[in-house]
């Protein structure tokens, strides 16, 4: 297969992409003007149809080549975070409070540097098959994959195969990541409903105090990890945030728990779901409370087959980058979730410049290196081509 890079001319052009993007980041949801922006960008792109809107925000572009080789899905991710950037640059977030803390403006300009190398291959008559180009809104609040999913996009697209990437500041600039397995965990975001009984705070005993219950929860909870589940399980649980009490003299009706849930193995999140489900609803009953839990978010782990790590690292090879090793991550990404419908994988691209201090991704120093647009545009080509 030939192998497609980007010119410097195609370079600097979604170079500027990005520090544009970067300057002007959306939250999940709210991507209004990056979506303007990536439909001038193939506006002036007649190889690639783009799809009438599937959700509010977000885009998906196609381009066919000529031939019956299969179709593949190449996804990015456009949102960004709630933080201030402290990283003095050109391009530095103009948003008060909001910045590309974990890249995605990259992957989104990547892409677009996919999108100019697979216009070349289908002028020099490589492209064969069908290429669907994703620009996913909401990956940071991880539902953006699931309202695409339910809006239809596997009926307007299919796709037999799915690629996505993210950068990875552990792994330098170059070099590729490409894990066999479970690399990034299954997430279940969730709260825990106390009911108690409230009145006067002098008078204890009317009441049902639905504090302390929550309080009660949130020790015992803690048994999950170190007591429920094997030590060479990853699994992380963290109660994220209480709300409840009254500054008044008073005990309060209700107590409110956000909750969540990590894990790279299928058991050991239904072990840790059941342990869960039992230990709140026996110690509220202990405390003579009712309790409730409402599940939210339920995002499998990103999981890599032996077949498609294999596929990657062909693709990574055909660009000259480097294979790089990484261990799991406990973070969890919603691409998990288009593997229900085709064979997927995940790539980690480096992204921090040789010799740089590494700014791990969500932190308000965090910069992802210019350079990486290059390997990570041609790796996305080769992906789609390296089946024809």
């Amino acid at each position: 297969m030939e192998a497609y890079q980007l010119t410097e001319t195609e370079y600097q052009q979604v170079l500027s992409l990005r520090h544009d993007l970067h300057q002007h980041p959306e939250l999940s949801g709210q991507e209004v003007r990056t979506t303007v922006k990536l439909r001038e960008f193939f506006a002036a792109l007649p190889e690639f149809r783009v799809l009438p809107p599937i959700t509010p925000t977000g885009l998906v572009a196609q381009i066919t080549g000529g031939g019956d080789a299969p179709e593949v899905m190449l996804r990015a991710d456009i949102d960004a975070l709630p933080q201030h950037e402290d990283v003095d640059c050109p391009w530095k977030s103009r948003t008060d409070g909001v910045m590309h803390a974990c890249g995605h403006d990259l992957h989104t300009a990547a892409l677009a540097g996919a999108a100019l190398l697979l216009a070349r291959a289908k002028a020099d008559g490589v492209l064969r098959g069908t290429v669907d180009l994703v620009f996913q809104s909401a990956e940071e609040t991880t539902n953006g994959a699931k309202q695409l999913i339910d809006a239809g996009l596997f009926a307007h697209i299919h796709p037999a195969y799915c690629f996505g990437i993210h950068n990875w500041p552990s792994v330098p600039t170059g070099s590729v990541a490409c894990r066999e397995g479970a690399i990034m965990s299954a997430k279940k975001n969730f709260e825990i409903r106390v009911h108690g009984f409230g009145g006067h705070g002098s008078m204890p005993q009317l009441n049902i105090d639905p504090i302390v219950c929550a309080a009660a929860i949130v020790q015992s909870l803690q048994t999950v990890v170190s007591r429920n589940t094997a030590p060479q399980d990853a699994l992380v649980l963290t109660v994220n945030a209480i709300e409840g009490g009254s500054e008044a003299n008073l005990v309060v009706e209700d107590a409110v728990m956000s909750v969540t849930l990590r894990a790279l193995s299928e058991q050991a999140m239904a072990r840790a779901t059941e342990r869960v489900s039992s230990i709140v609803a026996n110690t509220a009953a202990a405390y003579e409370c009712r309790s409730e839990i409402v599940w939210h978010e339920d995002i499998p782990a990103v999981w890599n087959s032996p077949e498609m790590t294999a596929l990657a690292k062909r693709c990574v090879k055909s660009v000259d980058l480097t294979l790089a090793d990484a261990p799991a991550s406990m973070a969890s990404e919603d691409f998990a979730l288009y593997r229900g419908f085709a064979p997927s994988f995940f790539y980690w691209v480096g992204s921090t410049a040789p010799g740089a201090p590494v700014e791990e991704l969500h932190r308000p120093r965090f910069h992802a290196d210019d350079e990486a647009l290059r390997g990570a545009a041609a790796l996305y080509a080769a992906s789609a081509l390296i089946n024809k």
